[in-house]
């Protein structure tokens, strides 16, 4: 005698926007997406470069109109929405152990943002911005 096992109904399109928490986790997933894409821009901007100073400020001119500009502005807010939520998950995923304590997870966070902080204002004083 066999039964037949109950298989839960599951859509294959949608199933994330029943429960606030696989919304917050398709939204990191989905950023890949464009950070890929910047990734593959750097990559065509490196080409340019190995091409020569003329090839080079063609592609800086190509990439300075409006269009170019709100793409990497969209680029940005999902590379932000992707760090800040990695590093809010950060103490869940890696625990800190101090003797027989855990560190609260606010401090982990906030460590995550510290060192974000000061690797944003490096960058900015080695691009000549300050």
């Amino acid at each position: 005698m066999s039964r037949k096992p109950f298989v839960r109904p599951v859509s294959r399109i949608g199933w994330y926007f029943k429960h606030p928490r696989y919304l917050r986790y398709m939204s990191r997933e989905v950023t890949c997406i464009f950070i890929g894409a910047f990734a593959l821009l750097m990559v065509c901007a490196l080409e340019r470069l190995s091409q020569g100073q003329a090839a080079y400020e063609a592609f800086l001119v190509a990439i300075a109109g409006p269009w170019s500009i709100l793409g990497l502005l969209v680029v940005l807010v999902f590379a932000v929405h992707n760090a800040t939520s990695w590093f809010n998950v950060t103490p869940k995923a890696l625990p800190v152990q101090i003797g027989e304590e855990f560190l609260a997870g606010k401090y982990i966070v906030l460590a995550h943002y510290a060192v974000w902080v000061v690797a944003s204002v490096l960058v900015l004083v080695f691009a000549g911005v300050f």
